[in-house]
């Protein structure tokens, strides 16, 4: 089995990885675990601005926000775990990644880092949970 957790190093990502860690327990076969870090493009054009170097360090500084919580709560586990750096529309390259991988099971949060924040459903949750051809748990 496999289990794709997005995460945008907040704590209800966090708190939806924790809970994937916990689910994993509970199989008689330990599943891999995929946990992704997508980072929004930029802006067309503001590559060409500020150069391939400089726009690689930006998303290689933002993936690495991202993945810090994922990294400490993944520190002491001992399940196959495969750590992705994707830089894309965010809900498409969910879905992308759970075609590609073919996981079993996607295991979210109901919002992130997103311009809103206090929405009930964020937009990315939502886009996945709507157009996913797995399952799709939505921690809180």
């Amino acid at each position: 089995m496999k289990i794709l957790v997005p995460v945008d190093g907040s704590d209800i990502s966090t708190g939806a990885l924790k809970h994937a860690l916990t689910l994993a327990k509970r199989f008689s076969e330990p599943p891999k675990l995929l946990v992704i870090a997508v980072d929004d493009s930029l802006f067309p054009g503001a590559e060409r601005k500020m150069g391939s170097e400089a726009a690689a360090q930006h998303h290689a500084e933002n993936h690495a926000r991202m993945l810090a919580p994922a990294r400490k709560a993944l520190a002491r586990g001992t399940l196959d775990v495969k750590l992705l750096e994707v830089v894309g529309d965010v809900a498409d390259s969910i879905l992308e990644v759970a075609a590609k991988e073919k996981v079993d099971l996607v295991v979210m949060g109901s919002r992130g880092n997103g311009a809103i924040k206090g929405a009930f459903l964020g937009s990315v949750s939502s886009k996945v949970l709507a157009e996913s051809d797995v399952p799709v748990t939505i921690v809180r």
